[in-house]
Order: structure tokens, then C-alpha cells, then sequence
């Protein structure tokens, strides 16, 4: 709860200084840094947790499955327009139907990415993942399980503010057992100010 708060804090801190620096760039002209904000859903990855319902169902956790919301900046190089430079962070959360306890899987994800625009509205990126503070609570019901800091590499392509995203990583737990945390994801960003 504590890892949610501070992430809040820190969400709200870098929406209103990135938004309020990018405005003050932008109408000065001096350097294209601009405000980033987006969702993401990604698939993926083996299964940390199973939970049975008594009615006879169960459902899956994976670690590669989730829902972000993320800010951070774009930069764009004035001498070669078609090169950007991303950096988010955010928060991925995944939980589970269970009404009587609240099992869920956090983390906190940095992404840093250089993008080129091969079109006015297609952009393609590659860069890093790192995934912080990744824990799965099971609220009681089974054991907690703490995962080391990950890593790995993502490439994406964006038409618009909609993309499509892979990321390959590799969780590892507090017994040294590693599970894939690969992903699929749908990716929604935009950018203020807009040109």
C-alpha cells in the first residue's frame, strides 16, 4: 500500500512539472520537450498464482499481464525531426475476482525508448524495461511473493497514439525461481501540448 501511495505521489509530481515545463518550452521555442501520459493492457507471461473459487472456477495471474497508466516526457531533436525520445513511469496492476480478499500483482515500470516517425502519424520504438517494486499479494489467502528488479527490452509500433508493444523480461522470486514475464500490449499515449 505504502509502494501505491508513494507511486500516486510521485504520478501527480511529474504530471504538473513535466506539464507545466512543456508548456513553458513550447512557447518558447527553445527545445520540443513535451508532456507524455497513456494506458497500456498487456498479455502474457507464466503463471505466478492460481486461484480456485468454490464455485468450482480459477483464474490465472501471469507475470506479464496488466494494466498501466503511465507519465513521463517526449523530446523530439529539432536537427532530425524523426527521432524521439520517450521516458515514462507508471504503475501496473493486475487483480484477481475474488470478493473475499484483494489478491493483486504491482509494479512500478520505468520504459525509456527511442522512436523514429517512418510517417507523419507511424512511429516505431525500441528500448528499455525495467520493472520496479514487483510484488504479488495474496491478501491471506496463500503466500505473499517478492520479485527481484527485471529488466529486458521493448519494441513497439504506434499509428496515431495507438500501439502495439512486446516486451521480453524475466521475474525472479525470493527463491530464485524465475518466471517469464513476456507481453503483448495495446498502448494509448498522447502528448501536450500538441502541435
Amino acid at each position: 500500500m505504502k509502494m501505491l501511495k508513494l507511486t500516486v505521489v510521485i504520478l501527480f509530481l511529474s504530471v504538473s512539472t513535466l506539464q507545466l515545463l512543456a508548456q513553458e518550452l513550447a512557447e518558447k521555442k527553445q527545445i520540443p520537450l513535451r508532456f507524455l501520459f497513456g494506458a497500456a493492457i498487456e498479455f502474457g507471461g507464466d503463471e505466478v498464482a492460481e486461484v480456485y473459487f468454490t464455485n468450482g472456477d480459477t483464474q490465472s495471474v501471469n507475470a506479464g499481464q496488466g494494466v498501466s497508466l503511465f507519465v513521463g516526457g517526449q523530446y523530439q531533436f529539432p536537427q532530425v525531426e524523426s527521432l524521439l525520445v520517450r521516458a515514462t513511469v507508471g504503475y501496473k496492476y493486475v487483480t484477481t475476482q475474488a470478493d473475499n480478499a484483494h489478491i493483486r500483482l504491482t509494479r512500478v515500470p520505468l520504459i525509456f525508448t527511442a522512436n523514429w516517425l517512418i510517417a507523419e502519424k507511424v512511429r516505431m520504438g525500441a528500448g528499455i524495461a525495467m520493472h520496479q517494486g514487483i510484488n504479488f499479494k495474496a491478501d491471506g489467502v496463500g503466500d505473499d511473493i517478492t520479485f527481484s528488479n527485471a529488466r529486458g527490452p521493448i519494441f513497439e509500433i504506434a499509428y496515431r497514439g495507438i500501439g502495439i508493444s512486446y516486451t521480453a523480461m524475466t521475474y525472479t522470486d525470493q527463491a530464485d525461481i524465475a518466471y517469464s514475464a513476456n507481453a503483448f500490449g495495446i498502448t494509448i499515449s498522447g502528448v501536450l501540448p500538441k502541435r
